[in-house]
This record gives C-alpha cells, structure tokens and sequence, in this order.
C-alpha cells in the first residue's frame, strides 16, 4: 500500500528552502528598489541571484515529489516482465552482435585503438616524428630595403618577396 504525503509533499525541507529564498529575495530585491541607497542596483542584482537560486530548490522540491509506479522501476538486470523481454532481448542481440562485429573486424585488420581509420598511426606524444627542418617566415621577417647594407643582401630580399 503506497504512503500518501499531504501538504507540501515528500521534500518539505526543499519545499521550505526554496520559500526561504524566494522571500529573502524580493526584500533583498525591494530594498533595492525602494530603499533610495546609493547601490540601488547591487541589491537589485543580489535580489534576483537569491530568487534564482530559489529555483533549484524548487526543481529538487518538484523531481523529489514525482510518483513513479513500482513496476515502472523495474530494471533489466532480471527483474523485467516476461512481455517486455522478447523485445529488448532482439534489441539487445542486434546490440551485441552490431559492437562485437566492428570490434572483430578492427582487430582482423590489425589496427589498434592509436590507429586512424585508414590503418594510419595517429601522432602521440610519445611518438617522434622525423626531424625536418621547416623554415616560417613572419612580417618581421622581411628585411625592409632600406635597412639592407649591400646590394647582395638587397637581392637576396628581393628573391623572398
């Protein structure tokens, strides 16, 4: 036989949290309004922080409250009802044999979890990659000709750009 709360139901510290908040909020929140304070508009702001967070306790207040029937609870470790179970049991089938399936085939091929998908290695950190000498070029980089002192120079400026 189920339990029936009345009142404010189940969660009633939430319920009275969330209360607490919502009042403690609009005074902070009037105050700010109302009470012709230099920082008006800090109590304002405060005000609607605290109503905002009224509204947590609220949502634990309401999900705290919902009735949920016992065989709606039951799970599939073992306890599913024999008409459920010839479904979920193709599902679950299909399931297996679909990962098992790509799993098998990955491992046929050779290929590691580190591999991409064309058999490639993916660079890793503890992987070296072979040395190559790769010159960047920025904006500062290039010499204005003005400050180039010879005419060797100047033509090897001339050849970058």
């Amino acid at each position: 036989m189920e339990r029936r709360y009345g009142g404010v139901g189940r969660c009633k510290c939430s319920f009275w949290f969330a209360v607490a908040h919502d009042i403690l909020g609009v005074l902070i929140m009037m105050v700010g309004v109302f009470g012709g304070l230099v920082i008006h508009d800090l109590f304002i702001y405060a005000g609607a922080i605290v109503i905002f967070f009224s509204l947590i306790w609220w949502v634990f207040w309401y999900s705290g409250n919902i009735d949920v029937p016992p065989e709606e609870l039951e799970d599939d470790v073992g306890l599913m009802k024999s008409k459920k179970q010839g479904l979920s049991r193709v599902v679950r089938r299909v399931s297996d044999r679909l990962s098992s399936g790509i799993r098998n085939s990955l491992r046929r091929n050779g290929r590691s979890a580190g591999e991409g998908p064309a058999g490639v290695n993916r660079p890793s950190a503890s992987r070296q990659l072979p040395s190559a000498e790769v010159t960047l070029s920025t904006i500062c980089d290039s010499v204005p000709p003005l400050l180039v002192s010879s005419p060797r120079e100047r033509d090897a400026v001339n050849m970058n750009e």
